[in-house]
């Protein structure tokens, strides 16, 4: 009976976890979970700001439907691999012993910026609004939550990507990483 492995994309937002997974994903006939697609309200502490002065601790971010959909994939998959969008890497307690490799994508952060302004852009209704509060939240305290995340992220990594490639360049870097 093989194995499969959870291969889990971490990175900051705008690091192009969700583009590469689909990638990944396609390319080696793999099912995929994303983070983004079970956050609920309470995902997240309240005061990401208070969060991030008491310490960031990662496992106070709660996702217990995605653990629990990961559990059962892992279980039922017949696939080689499992590609998951984990911003956290190994760093949640919850789900850290469900994951097998995690790969960084460490871009630098006016790259992630400028993705996520133009995924705002693209992609909200009212983008003004939306994009205006969160640039000032980036601002007062989510630059600095991404930093302190992605250094922890990092320190546990398998493979951290620093170059600066499109979707295909880090789809195909990665996959020769995978098949090594």
């Amino acid at each position: 009976m093989k194995q499969t492995k959870v291969i889990a994309l971490s990175g900051v937002s705008g690091a192009g976890k969700t583009s590469v997974i689909k990638r990944l994903a396609e390319e080696f006939n793999s099912p995929t979970l994303l983070f983004d697609d079970f956050v609920e309200p309470d995902t997240y502490p309240l005061d990401m700001k208070a969060w991030l002065h008491q310490g960031a601790n990662v496992s106070q971010i709660k996702s217990p439907r995605f653990t629990k959909a990961l559990s059962e994939l892992k279980v039922h998959s017949d696939s080689q691999m499992i590609f998951i969008e984990e911003p956290f890497g190994r760093e949640r307690a919850e789900i850290a012993h469900l994951i097998d490799y995690v790969i960084m994508l460490d871009m630098p952060m006016e790259v992630c910026l400028s993705r996520v302004i133009q995924r705002h852009l693209t992609h909200s209704n009212d983008s003004s609004t939306t994009l205006s509060n969160y640039l000032r939240k980036y601002d007062d305290h989510l630059r600095d939550v991404y930093i302190r995340v992605s250094n922890k992220v990092r320190e546990n990594s398998d493979l951290a990507v620093t170059e600066l490639e499109d979707v295909v360049g880090l789809a195909s870097m990665l996959s020769k990483w995978l098949k090594q």
